[in-house]
């Protein structure tokens, strides 16, 4: 149906005011934002100008100055009536056009990343009245000064680095770290049939990115409140790049992500579970408390190594057996071991999940977007990763506070060192294994000023091998005393705990004595997940479509955690302060993150008594004053 100019007018005015009148029942302006208005309190520190380009109208947010705005909605749609001269101005453009087409290229600001405009908003309005993708802008960037506590500024400033590289603007992410984890995906990016003169991330925006965008959109991803490069990205995470499929298996494998992105982008409700539920209870089940319990389970266990070789796997093994014997008839366990760390494993879980198993456990971090792929495909298995928090609303995940026993474990090394030199052979930099060497040297300031912790990455899982190459490198460095030292795999403590390395004391050069060690039970969590899922009680709201998301993050005061240590090498009054520690963080009364605490760099991270915050520490990306790479 064609509509006459004063139609569209009154059409693009109606939607106008419905996008005002949303915004305002809920407090909010319903005007365009204007960037005189932002950047009231903000430093700028540089004007680039760009040149003409061709920027996505859905980047066009606001205008330059206040007396524009309030002319436009926020959709910039007219608010003014259509006997105005606004009106009549608007109605004139929106007959050009339909006629000719707009073609003179309208004037923006870009700051962190969206645009305001400068010259043409009438044009932006008819332009996205009639939904147009995209026009051509003269762009002047803005450039605030770098905020440290400003996490939108960070991000930009790594868009600034990525941009200035790449030369894409098209893709942006609301977390940090994002940019950098696409441009190191970009830099082994080598396209087939990539002609000479081609520029590869071009390439990329054209053919890869802007098609997944499409397809993204299609399925409903606008609705999502994350950005596209944020799906992107994670999808690239679990699928890779989709360089080699086709648009019909693109979009139903984004069609199945769309959930995951919903937890993801913490849609609905997240919880933090960080003790079991009645934890006043003793934990451990009675004949009587599984009377009542009607189901059977069908339950298998993925294990990365064996369970003779790894303590890791150890552990995990011995809390099967306890499951088993718990529950007697009520679950069937399995176990598969040796399972590849690498993307193979997605196929070995896959093929058990064809093995009709109602409950599966991934035992280890590196098969997270494996569990993930799997539980896209098999909606009617529970899955449970044990690994650090990571949201997705069909897989479960369940963790220690490591970082509690670690502190322990820190203040008999910093008690004992005689040099102040003090190493930890750690795996690689994520925040579960940086939370846990800050609160080591937290532990060994507490008791000894002096100390400095070295640190040795293995990037590796585990791997005999590295490992004692990681030893070796931290006993030249002058370490009397190293944290996660391969023990005897014979050794009792193995048998009963699964410890297969602990904090050793160094002399000559060779390890001496067997100190201590955090432990795992992890029996106590399958005991209380299995349960649960066998009375569908809160842990089966993960599965139920609810999108309330139960991470289990338990510390010490749930059994599942504990620290081993040797009393005939550890100091009376060494243990009195360990025995004493323990119990007032059992009781809540210390916490190994109490402030003041400084990093490296000297910046306060953690105020004068105050306690980190549960995202502060499962985000953690800093180390403690003190903390010295290797």
């Amino acid at each position: 149906m064609n509509l006459t100019l004063e139609e569209h007018y009154q059409l693009a005015r109606k939607l106008a005011l419905k996008e005002y009148s949303k915004n305002a029942s809920k407090g909010q302006s319903g005007y365009l934002p204007s960037l005189e208005g932002i950047l009231k309190n903000t430093e700028i520190i540089s004007e680039i100008n760009l040149g003409i380009k061709e920027i996505p109208l859905k980047k066009i947010v606001g205008t330059f100055t206040y007396l524009r705005s309030r002319s436009f909605a926020k959709n910039f749609m007219p608010l003014l009536a259509y006997d105005t001269e606004f009106g009549k101005k608007w109605v004139n453009l929106c007959n050009a056009h339909l006629n000719e087409g707009i073609r003179d290229p309208i004037k923006v600001y870009e700051y962190l990343n969206w645009y305001y405009v400068v010259e043409g908003n009438k044009r932006v309005s008819i332009l996205k009245y009639f939904n147009v993708y995209s026009f051509y802008a003269e762009i002047t960037r803005l450039i605030p000064k770098y905020d440290e506590t400003n996490l939108e500024i960070k991000i930009y400033y790594e868009f600034l680095n990525f941009n200035k590289i790449t030369g894409i603007n098209s893709i942006y992410f609301t977390k940090l770290g994002s940019f950098s984890k696409l441009l190191k995906i970009l830099e082994k990016f080598n396209p087939k049939g990539l002609k000479f003169e081609e520029n590869k991330y071009k390439y990329f925006e054209k053919h890869i990115y802007l098609n997944f965008r499409r397809i993204y959109l299609n399925e409903g991803g606008n609705k999502l409140p994350i950005s596209t490069g944020d799906a992107f990205l994670e999808y690239i995470n679990l699928y890779g790049l989709p360089t080699d499929i086709d648009d019909t298996l693109l979009a139903q494998r984004i069609r199945n992500l769309i959930p995951v992105l919903k937890s993801f982008s913490n849609i609905d409700e997240e919880e933090i579970q960080t003790s079991p539920e009645n934890k006043n209870q003793n934990i451990i089940s009675t004949i009587s408390s599984l009377v009542n319990l009607k189901k059977n389970l069908k339950v298998a266990f993925i294990y990365a190594s064996n369970p003779e070789n790894s303590g890791w796997t150890y552990a995990h093994e011995l809390g099967r057996r306890y499951v088993q014997e718990i529950f007697k008839d009520q679950i069937l366990t399995d176990y598969y071991s040796n399972v590849p760390i690498n993307e193979k494993s997605y196929d070995v879980i896959k093929s058990i999940c064809e093995k009709k198993y109602d409950v599966i456990f991934t035992t280890s971090p590196i098969f997270l977007n494996s569990t993930v792929k799997c539980a896209i495909e098999y909606p009617n298995i529970k899955f449970f990763n044990c690994s650090e928090y990571r949201p997705y609303s069909n897989v479960g995940n369940y963790f220690g506070r490591t970082y509690e026993p670690r502190f322990l474990t820190g203040i008999i090394a910093g008690a004992l060192t005689k040099s102040n030199l003090i190493g930890y052979v750690a795996t690689s930099p994520t925040p579960e294994v940086i939370s846990s060497i800050n609160s080591f040297a937290l532990g060994a300031k507490l008791v000894n000023p002096y100390s400095k912790i070295l640190v040795s990455w293995t990037n590796e899982w585990y791997s005999k091998n590295k490992n004692e190459d990681a030893d070796d490198k931290l006993i030249e460095s002058g370490a009397d005393i190293i944290a996660n030292i391969t023990i005897d795999e014979n050794h009792p403590i193995t048998k009963e705990y699964g410890v297969y390395s602990m904090l050793t004391s160094i002399e000559n050069k060779k390890p001496i004595k067997y100190l201590a060690a955090p432990i795992w039970r992890w029996g106590i969590f399958y005991e209380k997940i299995l349960k649960s899922i066998l009375t569908n009680s809160i842990i089966s709201d993960i599965f139920n479509n609810t999108n309330k998301l139960i991470n289990f993050w338990w510390g010490i005061d749930s059994g599942v955690l504990d620290i081993y240590y040797y009393k005939d090498f550890i100091p009376l009054e060494t243990q009195k302060l360990v025995e004493h520690m323990k119990k007032m963080i059992i009781n809540n009364l210390f916490h190994p993150f109490t402030g003041p605490i400084y990093d490296k760099e000297g910046n306060l991270r953690v105020e004068q008594d105050e306690v980190a915050t549960l995202e502060q520490i499962l985000n953690m990306d800093w180390f403690v004053d003190g903390v010295e790479i290797i």
